[in-house]
């Protein structure tokens, strides 16, 4: 066993090991960082991140709980559990956890303006700014997002991910930034790029 490979910054050699939305892997040998996202089919992307961006991920918060003698904690997404955290953390919010120490540096607010990514649901990997939250009595909570090219659409507030504060990611996103084209935008792409292809 070769221990050539990081998952979210530890050596993993079970083959099936599972990895997750925003898990960090890396391969210290060949000098590669990858960041596991959504592309726009909802499809998982291996997107190619630098050394800098490997050392963190965003975790989403599941719910914050007091545990023996009232000590706060919070449950991520992924499974982990935190303790003493920022008492401003409430559940939906994100988290920037340093991979190496395993602490909370930051935290974003889920808020309406803020840019978020869609987890779940027919809207998979699209990227946009919050608008507004629909509060449904006995029922789920329904978040409207904008995209950069302005394009609505609307999910569940279990499907939405805050990947950073106002209009300004904290993590790169892969190629076409979340942005998912209607089939008659992407019609029009491929023949402008025929066209200046033809051109030349």
């Amino acid at each position: 066993m070769q221990r050539h490979v990081l998952v979210d910054a530890k050596v993993r050699t079970d083959k099936t090991y599972p990895a997750g939305f925003m898990d960090v892997v890396s391969i210290p040998k060949t000098n590669e960082n990858f960041r596991l996202l959504y592309d726009t089919k909802g499809r998982f992307r291996l997107h190619s991140i630098r050394d800098e961006e490997a050392k963190f991920k965003l975790c989403k918060v599941r719910s914050v709980q007091f545990g023996q003698k009232g000590i706060p904690y919070i449950n991520t997404y992924d499974g982990r559990t935190i303790r003493y955290p920022d008492p401003l953390i409430k559940a939906n919010d994100t988290i920037k956890l340093d991979l190496e120490t395993n602490k909370i540096t930051e935290f974003i607010k889920f808020d309406v303006g803020n840019v978020v990514m869609v987890t779940g649901g027919r809207n998979r990997g699209r990227v946009g700014i919050i608008k507004n939250r629909e509060k449904h009595k006995g029922s789920f909570e329904t978040i409207h997002i904008q995209d950069a090219l302005g394009h609505e659409f609307a999910t569940r507030l279990g499907n939405v991910f805050t990947i950073g504060k106002g209009t300004k990611p904290w993590v790169s996103l892969p190629k076409g930034k979340g942005i998912k084209l209607s089939i008659i935008e992407e019609a029009r792409k491929r023949q402008a790029l025929a066209t200046s292809a033809a051109a030349q």
